[in-house]
């Protein structure tokens, strides 16, 4: 073994605190909670915001195409080109979409709204939606009966049955001069997908419903396709898709849709673990100045043990073994304490609002009902490391001079 029975018996020893040398231990024990704390705000910042992009990238996948076909205006032979799009490697599915903006109006109360048109079978078809109905039944998706978020129905107060008002952005032509088209709906269901964006602010519409009201004929204003690797394959596949369809289309792929908010999380995320690094780092620069106390404390200890055989590299491992135990304990203690709150962290949240009375995680402001948050054991094992490496690296320096000590001066005034 590198450390002998003596060598951990005495750097144990040195760290417990005694009457003597307290105040240096008091010093060890703020650098091991330094460390502790450090890692285990590492990891749970680092997580959490893991955690974020990872529902992001799940429920925009879930909800929105991977790539969306469309041109400058509504697409008439869209069954042609869904034939093209198909024969596409990779391409697992293709849609017919109308997408617009509308205003829903009730009782007085007007809110913009998205509404989206779509087949019944491809609302079924994707379990973000269909597989999260709080209201209504799948086969009510007809006619004129639409789906709302539940969070709409919430804030409007409306359940399945209620009717609901829209205005249409394309104008008609009316007795008393141009207005703005206007429909009126049946909320047949009620879906919860979990994005705030959507369970607020989106509105499902049968695809003919969809088209009548918002005057496309039979043409639509999209095509959305799903491929089956969204994320490593999608460039790929928008190339592909890109060369089938033609320049008379244009196509953009859900990471070029979403390209300002992944980058702005990975800038974050970078930023971030630099700056709780620096609260690792500190805690490792009190390894130092806790060793040297301890190396200034011990002198005449040193050079007993020197007199009495034992060599530099003894005396140098001993101490290295104190500052590095401080470490090893801190890091362990730290990724402890971060899987605990982690595991625990919307119960955590629970708690303080309950103390604070305010709502810690507003779900219109971060998109989500809940704070996500996943551990990455790889990025755990590189903040431990980082950690050991500072503390291993800070153990060395008080070590050396340790070891460094002649017995002779150090006994001369003793």
């Amino acid at each position: 073994m590198i450390f002998g029975p003596f060598e951990r018996m005495l750097a144990g020893r040195y760290l417990r605190a005694q009457r003597q040398e307290g105040f240096v231990s008091v010093i060890a024990g703020f650098s091991l909670l330094g460390i502790a704390l450090g890692v285990a705000t590492l990891i749970v910042v680092m997580s959490v915001m893991g955690g974020f992009r990872t529902e992001f990238v799940s429920k925009m996948l879930g909800l929105n195409a991977h790539v969306t076909v469309s041109g400058n205006g509504p697409i008439r032979d869209y069954d042609a080109l869904e034939a093209k799009i198909s024969a596409v490697p990779n391409v697992v599915n293709v849609s017919s979409i109308v997408e617009y903006q509308a205003l829903l109006t009730l009782n007085g109360y007007a809110t913009g709204v998205q509404v989206r048109g779509m087949k019944q079978a491809e609302f079924i078809a994707k379990p973000a939606l269909s597989g999260r109905l709080v209201g209504g039944k799948l086969e009510d998706f007809t006619g004129n009966q639409v789906a709302i978020g539940v969070r709409m129905a919430e804030r409007l107060r409306l359940s399945v049955g209620d009717s609901i008002t829209l205005l249409s952005p394309k104008l008609t032509s009316t007795p008393f001069g141009t207005m703005p088209r206007k429909g009126t709906f049946i909320v047949g269901l009620v879906f919860s997908a979990g994005v705030s964006e959507y369970d607020n602010g989106l509105i499902l519409m049968p695809l003919e419903a969809a088209q009548g009201f918002f005057q496309t004929g039979d043409g639509v204003t999209e095509l959305d396709v799903d491929i089956a690797d969204p994320d490593g394959g999608v460039l790929a596949a928008h190339q592909a898709i890109a060369s089938a369809v033609g320049p008379d289309y244009r196509v953009i792929d859900w990471q070029q849709a979403n390209f300002l908010f992944l980058g702005a999380l990975d800038t974050e995320r970078s930023t971030m673990f630099l700056i709780l690094t620096m609260i690792i780092l500190v805690a490792a620069f009190n390894i130092i100045s806790s060793l040297i106390m301890l190396v200034k404390d011990k002198t005449a200890d040193i050079a007993i043990l020197r007199t009495m055989g034992a060599t530099r590299g003894m005396i140098m491992r001993i101490f290295f073994l104190a500052g590095a135990s401080i470490g090893v304990i801190g890091a362990a203690s730290g990724v402890i304490l971060a899987v605990l709150f982690v595991k625990n962290i919307e119960s955590i949240r629970h708690l303080l609002q309950d103390l604070t009375g305010r709502d810690l995680f507003p779900a219109a402001l971060y998109l989500f009902s809940q704070i996500p948050a996943q551990l990455d054991w790889s990025e755990v094992a590189y903040t431990v490391a980082v950690a050991l490496g500072l503390s291993f690296f800070f153990s060395i320096i008080p070590a050396w001079r340790a070891s460094r000590i002649d017995p002779v001066e150090a006994l001369r005034y003793e």
